[in-house]
């Protein structure tokens, strides 16, 4: 069987070289094409990969019409995601978009319909949804072992975009300084901000935890920074008719997550009716409660099922075998969590809890 064709649309998100390395080293898959308007943006996937000059283009057109891929993998800045969408539906092809899923409601739904018509895969990629501590705590929701869900409390984020590339190459601060003026990650017209970012993930993996059930209303805020445009920490809480849960976002944190877990620690806290679990990112193990055995006790993590490892992996996998996209990366449930984001950030603008918005 023929590998799945590959094409890497936008070099605007550092997750792009993690993302081709997964195709590189996917028996499946292969790279057939990249596109960034400006070349010096692929450089290290073009070196890290090999690819050959005919495969590298700084025209979109040129680049699908020459490439012909069957997924493309799209990481432009935020604001970007859902033209690029409707540009990619045209040419008939699968799209996985990294996170997050869109600017706004409207551009999610927008990225949704432009796709439906295809017949072709959408998927949203949130990499903490190959986290396997979350996959377990996720398993162990789903049995009952805590009783009905309660309460989400997220914490996450790390030092901030612009401190480390594909592969968590480390940039120093000096460098991180000099870039922030530049980077779209700071510019509210591109989507920047640690909200857009990582209030995603809580939101995504919230409403996956909680089975597409949607809170009542949302309150946030966030703060604010003297000649920084847009927001680098953030509190949410929603009110779901079951109570309420907690999402906070941070770029700041001491340490990176997936170096030296920082304090306040990165990842969930789930309380159910029967006990509770806490899930770090990156862990080898959840710490759970029950009432029948009140102490915490560390549960070792499940190894990831098969075909569903990441994300390469699992969109290859459905594309093979016909199955639809389900979980975090499932554009419908990540639609939810984009209304939690819009309203956050309403709430941000208007200072005051809102209603979900629709």
């Amino acid at each position: 069987m023929a590998k799945l064709r590959v094409a890497g649309i936008s070099f605007d998100h550092m997750h792009m070289g993690d993302l081709l390395r997964l195709v590189h080293s996917n028996a499946d898959t292969e790279i057939v094409g990249i596109f960034d308007p400006d070349r010096n943006k692929m450089a290290s996937a073009i070196e890290n990969f090999s690819i050959s000059e005919g495969q590298i283009f700084t025209d979109f057109d040129a680049c699908m019409q020459t490439a012909k891929p069957d997924i493309a993998i799209l990481c432009a800045a935020t604001a970007e995601h859902a033209n690029y969408t409707e540009r990619l539906a045209a040419y008939g092809v699968h799209v996985l978009v990294e996170k997050p899923f869109a600017a706004s409601v409207a551009d999610a739904r927008r990225m949704i319909a432009a796709m439906k018509p295809t017949g072709k895969i959408l998927a949203i990629n949130w990499p903490l949804a190959w986290v396997q501590s979350h996959v377990t705590a996720k398993r162990l929701i789903e049995e009952g072992v805590i009783g009905s869900l309660k309460e989400v409390h997220f914490y996450d984020g790390n030092r901030g975009p612009l401190y480390h590339l594909a592969d968590k190459v480390e940039v120093s601060p000096e460098e991180v300084e000099q870039q922030k003026p530049t980077s779209w990650w700071y510019s509210k017209a591109s989507g920047g901000g640690s909200l857009l970012d990582y209030l995603g993930y809580g939101a995504t993996l919230g409403t996956w935890y909680m089975n597409g059930n949607a809170p009542v209303e949302v309150t946030c805020t966030v703060d604010v920074t003297p000649g920084i445009e847009v927001d680098q920490h953030s509190i949410t809480v929603c009110r779901y008719a079951v109570g309420l849960s907690k999402m906070e976002t941070r770029w700041g944190t001491f340490t990176d997550p997936w170096t030296i877990q920082p304090q306040p620690s990165c990842g969930f806290v789930f309380v159910g009716s029967d006990g509770t679990i806490a899930s770090l990112d990156y862990g080898d193990h959840v710490t759970l409660q029950t009432r029948a055995q009140p102490t915490p006790t560390s549960v070792p993590v499940d190894p990831l099922p098969d075909r569903r490892s990441n994300a390469i992996e699992y969109v290859a996998g459905c594309i093979r075998s016909g199955a639809p996209i389900t979980g975090p990366l499932d554009p419908e449930l990540c639609l939810i969590a984009q209304r939690i984001v819009d309203t956050a950030a309403q709430s941000v603008r208007e200072k005051r809890t809102l209603p979900l918005l629709p």
